[in-house]
């Protein structure tokens, strides 16, 4: 072996690496955003559950019931609901966690020597957030339920828990909704990050700029396609998945497709935007895989996202990725409408012009 050779072969190879800066500067990067992201958005502990109270009794013994949950870490008290309806609404928007429900006569059945019964909703579609409620709401309530008298205790009220939309708490009808979703942003996004680059690198986009077409209408003339593409694999994952792992789907199918339809424009636009921002193939998939991990982690596909710093939370936000599961588990665990799920809808139809626009604008760039 000719050390001389192989050290000229090195050299060469780190001046590639140093001429191409975007790559150097990913490689960089990564580690540090990646190691700060996750350090934050990895966590299990789950504090603060949103929570709404219906207080149909109004004493003091139900007000005390009420501010032993205010008093918990594990709970944050969100507000008092006029009647019943109005808590399984709020469940149903996914705007609180749990629920408490507190009969008329609660105080007077309680003085009585009585044991009245109070109830406790939880929405079961995330366990982990499910049974954190469950575990702390039984805590409290038996600490707020039990008496003790000359070293015995006694039951002096009870307070039943019931579940909602996952009674089970099965892990797979929470994995399975947004493991589609997961698998068609991942999908979409790697199709479409290569399109444009691969004109580039094979040379013919200079046959396409010297024709007459607009930068609007070869980006998304490339789209079309793929959108096409795109719906057909969403038909696929969503039938297999939730025929093969029987994830029956509560609500409207039409609406989940059509809405699935939406989330793929909006996630081929990420793509899009990844292949008129990158000059080659290797950076457009260094910058696929910083954009699609994140979304693994903070859009709450794994990890509650209840449970992140503030500022995690809202980069969250950022990501299709984030309304489409909400959209998921909306209609297929908890069965809601277009009247529930129509702010995630716009999220994901911002987010998705936004990038179209920055897309076309760059590549608008790129020709000059």
């Amino acid at each position: 072996m000719n050390f001389s050779r192989f050290g000229i072969i090195i050299w060469k190879e780190f001046k590639h690496i140093y001429r191409d800066p975007v790559s150097l500067r990913l490689v960089i990067l990564m580690p540090l955003i990646f190691t700060l992201l996750f350090g934050y958005a990895i966590t299990t502990d789950v504090e603060h559950i949103e929570l709404a109270v219906y207080d149909g009794d109004k004493s003091y013994e139900s007000r005390e019931l009420i501010r032993k949950f205010a008093a918990s870490n594990y709970f944050s008290f969100e507000q008092m609901v006029d009647d019943s309806d109005q808590l399984e609404a709020l469940l149903d928007a996914g705007e609180i966690k749990a629920a408490i429900m507190i009969p008329d006569g609660y105080g007077k059945k309680l003085k009585r020597g009585e044991v009245p019964e109070s109830l406790l909703i939880i929405d079961g579609t995330d366990p982990t957030i499910a049974r954190t409620a469950l575990q702390s709401g039984n805590l409290i309530a038996n600490v707020y339920n039990m008496k003790t008298i000359s070293g015995s205790a006694f039951q002096v009220s009870e307070m039943k828990t019931r579940v909602w939309y996952n009674p089970n708490l099965e892990s797979t009808k929470f994995i399975i909704p947004g493991l589609i979703g997961l698998i068609m942003q991942n999908i979409t996004v790697m199709l479409t990050a290569f399109a444009l680059v691969r004109e580039k690198e094979k040379g013919t986009i200079e046959q396409l700029i010297v024709t007459p077409l607009r930068p609007v209408e070869l980006i998304l003339g490339k789209l079309v396609p793929y959108i096409l593409i795109g719906s057909i694999d969403f038909l696929i994952a969503l039938f297999f998945g939730t025929w093969y792992f029987k994830v029956p789907i509560h609500g409207n199918i039409f609406l989940l497709l059509g809405l699935g339809f939406i989330f793929v424009i909006s996630a081929l636009a990420i793509g899009m935007l990844i292949s008129a921002v990158t000059k080659n193939q290797l950076q457009s998939m260094q910058l696929a895989f910083i954009t699609i991990l994140p979304t693994v982690l903070l859009s709450g596909f794994m990890f509650p996202r209840d449970g992140m710093p503030l500022v995690i939370y809202w980069i969250g936000n950022l990501f299709p990725m984030t309304y489409f599961l909400e959209i998921l588990r909306g209609i297929i665990l908890k069965g809601v409408g277009m009247e529930y799920l129509w702010k995630d809808v716009l999220g994901i139809a911002l987010i998705g012009v936004l990038l179209l626009s920055i897309a076309i604008k760059k590549f608008h760039k790129s020709l000059d």
